[in-house]
């Protein structure tokens, strides 16, 4: 009697009573405010076909965290034994490292769920078909904690179901769901334009990118194929266009990471960043004690006084504002004012320069080619006061100028008359009212042009 008390005991322990809802009800449907809406509702309606699913799995889940986590495992240990039929034997020595009494308890509620069946014939235990289907549901479980669990389990059923022929517009619309899910918030990071929250969501930008396109043959040929369920043809449709703003968002996440890059500022020659910088206090345990002695007083805010506000509340009252009320037509018509068009002109003394230059090219020849001589700088450059001279020979240099020959204009025309300038690095002193010395040099007949007479 007291083994029996204490194996009974010990059963409770591992396998608690499922705790009652306090909100539970007598049916799904009186927890709508119309019961007739609950059937209207594709998803629901589907999870009322798979009632048997739903409380094997209340039943594994219900109770503590360690009981859970006890019956899962002992029931995707048991499904994982490539044996259609388990003898106890073989029990014992799949959980020896478990007690008796928790081997048992969680053997009793697979039992109890339908999920594990006891032939007494044979003397063994073998899965029952809703087994599979709650295997098949838990199996991501036994996938090694990763990187890729946001995203791999919805690729992999979907892409699987493709390769099958047996999609369903439910996972499909799942799949899309978390396509645009991961869409806005890699968006948020974008338009957020903080490096730290672009570092931290490029890892798994490049990761969702790279499932994507692994699984990018299964998901075109799915939004390709014709499909006779109109629904399963508009879900694969919605999934093409999340998948196609999640791979164009690559280039907007490069260019928000140029951008960060660019902002990054190196200080000094340490080749410590900006971004060193907060990395480094974003890991301080204690930012004020940074601070040390920095602030020997404390900061005394000044706040404006009652009068200052009530002055300048006093001024917006009072200042003058059109009256919304009245109508406000257009302004009488007034004579415009006559006016003139005032082109921008080159100086005079470039047209006279242009002139004289001319002029001194036409002249009778006298050197022995037949061309003129050359002329000293005084002869074309003084003239009037020192400011029109010193234009006059800050022009000479365009002479002959092959660049500014194609100019229209008179800079152009300049640039084309038959001369050219040499400058000697010496200065002359010369007898002029208004310049007393000026640089030495010549302007020379440009033997490479003919004589504009001929």
């Amino acid at each position: 009697m007291v083994l029996a008390n204490l194996h009974d005991k010990l059963t409770e322990e591992f396998d608690p009573a499922p705790l009652a809802d306090e909100h539970e009800s007598g049916s799904f449907e009186s927890y709508f405010r119309d019961p007739t809406q609950a059937a209207e509702a594709p998803l629901a309606w589907g999870l009322g076909q798979r009632l048997d699913v739903l409380d094997a799995l209340r039943g594994l889940v219900s109770g503590g965290q360690a009981a859970a986590r006890l019956r899962i495992w002992v029931f995707l240990e048991l499904a994982a034994q490539p044996q259609g039929r388990l003898q106890r034997e073989d029990l014992n020595q799949l959980f020896y490292a478990l007690k008796p009494e928790a081997m048992d308890a969680a053997l009793k509620r697979l039992r109890d769920l339908g999920l594990l069946v006891w032939d007494a014939t044979d003397q063994d235990y073998q899965l029952s078909p809703i087994a599979q289907q709650v295997q098949a549901l838990l199996a991501p479980l036994t996938r090694a904690v990763g990187e890729d669990d946001e995203m791999a389990a919805l690729l992999s059923q979907v892409a699987g179901a493709q390769a099958l022929g047996l999609s369903d517009a439910s996972q499909i619309r799942h799949l899309h769901a978390q396509l645009a899910r991961l869409h806005d918030q890699f968006a948020d990071a974008i338009e957020s334009g903080s490096e730290a929250l672009l570092r931290e969501a490029q890892p798994r930008f490049e990761r969702a990118l790279k499932l994507v396109n692994r699984a990018g043959e299964a998901l075109t040929a799915l939004i390709r194929s014709e499909h006779a369920d109109a629904r399963l043809e508009r879900e694969a449709r919605a999934l093409g266009n999340g998948q196609a703003r999640l791979l164009t968002m690559a280039s907007q996440f490069t260019r928000a990471l140029q951008q960060a890059d660019r902002q990054r500022v190196t200080l000094g020659s340490t080749g410590v960043t900006s971004s060193d910088v907060r990395r480094w206090l974003q890991s301080h345990p204690d930012l004020s004690s940074l601070m040390g002695e920095a602030l020997s007083m404390g900061v005394k805010p000044v706040f404006v006084s009652g009068h200052e506000l009530l002055d300048v509340a006093e001024g917006e009252f009072e200042r003058d504002r059109p009256d919304a009320q009245r109508s406000q037509g257009l302004p009488p018509p007034a004579q415009a004012v006559e006016g003139k068009i005032e082109a921008l002109r080159m100086p005079v003394e470039l047209g006279d320069l242009i002139a004289q230059l001319g002029r001194l090219g036409a002249m009778p020849e006298e050197g022995d080619e037949g061309q003129p001589q050359s002329l000293p700088l005084s002869t074309v450059v003084l003239g009037g006061s020192f400011g029109k001279a010193a234009y006059r020979l800050q022009l000479l240099p365009l002479l002959g100028d092959r660049q500014a020959q194609t100019l229209q204009g008179q800079t152009g025309d300049l640039a084309r008359l038959p001369w050219q300038a040499g400058f000697l690095p010496l200065v002359e002193k010369i007898d002029d009212p208004d310049v007393a010395a000026i640089s030495g040099g010549a302007i020379h007949p440009d033997p490479s042009r003919e004589r504009p007479n001929e």
